[in-house]
């Protein structure tokens, strides 16, 4: 295998110069795939200052010229598409099923990027709804803030990153990029292909670290906007740090999935298992909790374990492995952890429960205590819990019950249900016969709560990444 590099991005140019370095491994197999460059403050430093001079020559670049860079970097990432899929799945132990949709979905966002940089539209808003502006008019329209800090987590390495900087450049910012020091790599070669479409070379700048190089750049009062995707507490220390600068939040999920007592059965149980074990359960809006009637939670649990036993293990890099292995050891070592105290406290083990190296086996277990770590916290790992309910009014009140609120699903065919669930949940998304993960990339994606602040998607990504500027026509009098 050939060793990979990931280089820091600053001013234009591939940093060349020595710098310390981190190794890179595959998380499956423990071998070391490449390296990272790990910036120094200087580094940052120089990134910051070259984004903020470049930042009026970007906004200069017409909408049309941008859109076009895009639209080429799409058509090379789907000529590339079989590589990139692999190279995330080398890096993350993620399957290639999955890979490869996550790059079919990069190509979708950096697409609708360049069609939205043809739509920063505004309006014109006449003055006459007043006495005192019965001689004036007011046309708004957007502006790009300037510099964009993105900073994106290892979940999913390529996809998070095209949902940021694409709407960035689109917008006509330029964009200071620090992946996650898991996936440095896949963020080097998607840098590559950008520049290769046409990025302008001081678009970008890319630094590569733990989080005292976030911490550099978000604290900097030359980064207008911060858009971020991580943890809660990691948030928490963004907003301390940043001051008065729009920040947007992608945070994290404790995803519930109703499923009623007239649901169809097979169908809620083949989703739940697809959807709760992709990427080893490590996405936001992976299935978690599933809350099922008591009239049908035997035949409903019958049907998913079925399911479940059926998910392939093993090798990433096999096509019809279902499951890989979780981002780390580390990882692995909480989930089990948070597995054996649910079971500790009276939860059933239905299936799984074991591990093998950073791969854990795809979990169920069944009705753990109220307060275990599985129902409270986000497990970013491969267990679900299903959890029996009586009324819709207590599985709407066990879904409310938790710090988190990105998406929800639900599975009834009826109508006073759906309207009721879909009013009564705190969450940014409900889906209706569909689990809580499913996502387009052009549909508004965030939360409420601990799940964040803002919208992704790249039109809504591009309203947060611009600001509205208005003119005012004042006409003489007569």
């Amino acid at each position: 295998m050939n060793m990979r590099k990931a280089q820091l991005y600053i001013n234009g140019t591939w940093v060349e110069e020595p710098r310390a370095v981190e190794p890179v491994k595959n998380p499956y197999t423990g071998e070391v795939i490449g390296e990272q460059q790990l910036a120094t403050p200087d580094d940052v430093e120089r990134a910051l200052a070259s984004a903020f001079a470049a930042k009026k020559d970007i906004a200069r670049i017409p909408a049309y010229e941008r859109a076009r860079i895009l639209k080429k970097a799409s058509m090379l990432l789907e000529e590339r598409k079989e590589t990139f899929a692999r190279y995330i799945s080398e890096e993350l132990g993620k399957p290639l099923k999955n890979t490869l949709d996550e790059v079919s979905r990069s190509i979708e966002t950096l697409e609708q990027s360049a069609e939205e940089a043809k739509r920063l539209f505004g309006e014109t808003i006449p003055g006459d709804a007043s006495a005192r502006g019965v001689k004036a008019v007011a046309v708004t329209f957007r502006v790009p803030v300037g510099v964009v800090a993105a900073i994106t987590p290892f979940n999913a390495p390529l996809n998070l990153i095209c949902h940021k900087v694409g709407p960035a450049f689109a917008a006509g910012n330029t964009v200071v990029l620090k992946p996650a020091p898991q996936t440095p790599l896949i963020a080097t070669e998607l840098l590559k292909l950008l520049l290769e479409a046409g990025l302008p070379p001081r678009a970008i700048n890319m630094v590569l670290g733990g989080a005292e190089v976030g911490q550099q750049i978000v604290k900097d009062d030359r980064v207008n906007v911060i858009s971020f995707t991580g943890g809660v507490v990691a948030s928490r220390n963004i907003c301390a740090l940043a001051g008065m600068k729009k920040v947007l939040l992608e945070l994290g999920g404790n995803a519930a999935t109703i499923v009623h007592e007239d649901a169809d059965l097979k169908r809620a149980a083949a989703l739940c298992a697809k959807t709760g074990y992709s990427n080893s359960g490590q996405s936001c809006i992976s299935v978690q909790r599933i809350y099922v009637h008591e009239s049908v939670v035997e035949p409903f649990t019958d049907l998913l374990k079925r399911e479940v036993e059926a998910l392939k293990v093993g090798d990433p890099l096999l096509p019809d492995t279902d499951v890989g292995c979780m981002v780390d050891e580390r990882a692995a070592d909480r989930v089990m952890d948070w597995i054996d105290e649910a079971i500790a406290g009276g939860a059933t083990l239905v299936c799984g429960g074991k591990r093998r190296g950073a791969t854990v086996e795809p979990t169920v277990l069944f009705n753990p205590p109220k307060r275990s770590k599985v129902v409270c916290e986000e497990v970013f790992g491969p267990v679900v819990s299903v959890i029996p309910y009586r009324t819709i009014d207590e599985a709407i009140a066990e879904t409310n019950d938790s710090a988190f609120g990105l998406q929800a699903g639900l599975f009834t065919n009826r109508m006073d249900i759906v309207y009721q669930v879909a009013e009564a949940l705190d969450v940014g998304g409900v889906v209706i016969n569909g689990t809580s993960n499913f996502r387009l990339d052009h549909w508004p994606y965030g939360g409420v709560k601990n799940s964040g602040i803002g919208r992704e998607g790249p039109r809504y990504a591009i309203e947060e990444m611009t600001e509205m500027k208005m003119i005012v026509w004042q006409f003489p009098q007569g």
